[in-house]
């Protein structure tokens, strides 16, 4: 696997790359800003594009904005966003602009380099992976007359490992239960929230997020 890493921190960029090289992973540039970092790109076409959300000059987005350009330019090239802080806005724009091959963690997740290095993984085979920080923080957000409610323990749990963005099979795994069976709460989940089922995991994923959110700041209309 080859990787270029983004990050206007010195320590936390040399941190990462030192850590993904210590795990097996070829980290072929390193950048400090956006320009830096879609010029690593163009010259390397590596398999994924690890950015921190906050770079230069503002410190705001620019690291979505850079994420979008790579996938508009190098559409095979992964996105690995990193953020210090917990925000789902960020993380649905991100999933919302570059759809597959996309990943968003909180940098408190560096600490376990399994948890990265799985999440580069899942990114090069193709799947969408969100900090279940983030899954929790929106789950546990309660409303009066909230359709969570008509969950069961279990289809919470299924829902909570669809957000992040695993698999069927990565579920039943999770859970120890058959792969049938994690289809059938899948089902009932999506159809009790009123989600449409699609069949790409990028927009299961982004249904349920987006369906999170609304519903943790009063309304939920069903997704398509």
């Amino acid at each position: 696997m080859r990787v270029v890493v983004a990050d206007d921190s010195v320590l936390v960029r040399d941190g990462l790359a030192r850590l993904l090289e210590d795990a097996g992973v070829e980290v072929v540039g390193r950048a400090s800003d956006p320009d830096g970092l879609v010029g690593l790109v163009r010259a390397y076409t590596p398999d994924v594009a690890v950015v921190d959300i906050r770079m230069p000059p503002t410190f705001t987005d620019e690291g979505l904005v850079a994420a979008a350009a790579i996938r508009a330019e190098f559409p095979g090239v992964g996105i690995l966003v990193l953020s210090q802080h917990l925000a789902p806005g960020y993380a649905l724009r991100l999933l919302e602009e570059v759809p597959e091959r996309t990943g968003y963690l909180l940098k408190d997740r560096l600490t376990d380099f399994a948890v990265l290095v799985d999440a580069l993984r899942r990114i090069v085979e193709g799947e969408t992976v969100v900090d279940p920080t983030i899954v929790s923080r929106l789950l546990n957000r309660r409303r009066p007359d909230d359709p969570l409610d008509r969950l069961t323990d279990r289809e919470r749990e299924v829902l909570a490992l669809v957000a992040e963005g695993l698999s069927n099979d990565a579920i039943a795994a999770r859970l120890v239960i058959a792969p049938r069976t994690v289809e059938t709460h899948i089902g009932n989940v999506l159809a009790k929230l009123g989600i449409n089922e699609d069949g790409q995991q990028h927009r299961r994923v982004l249904a349920v997020l987006t369906y999170l959110r609304h519903a943790s700041s009063g309304g939920a209309p069903p997704v398509s």
